[in-house]
């Protein structure tokens, strides 16, 4: 696994990358859950942000050694 991806020459950690591809992901689906009406079920909204970007960014990172493998 390498710790840096090359983008147009200049370096950034890969974890970088997935970090931000996790907020796009998650800026998404707030949207949604918002426009759904979720949040009224949700004690404190800051807090199940939180989790629930530390839950995609798994993700995104669980998909990304997969893909590399």
């Amino acid at each position: 696994m390498r710790g840096e991806i090359d983008i147009y020459g200049v370096f950034v950690p890969s974890l970088l990358v997935w970090m931000l591809a996790a907020f796009v992901i998650t800026a998404c689906a707030r949207a949604v859950l918002a426009r759904v009406g979720f949040y009224r079920l949700v004690w404190h909204r800051s807090l199940f942000n939180l989790a629930f970007y530390g839950i995609v960014l798994g993700g995104v990172v669980y998909l990304a050694y997969r893909l590399q493998s």
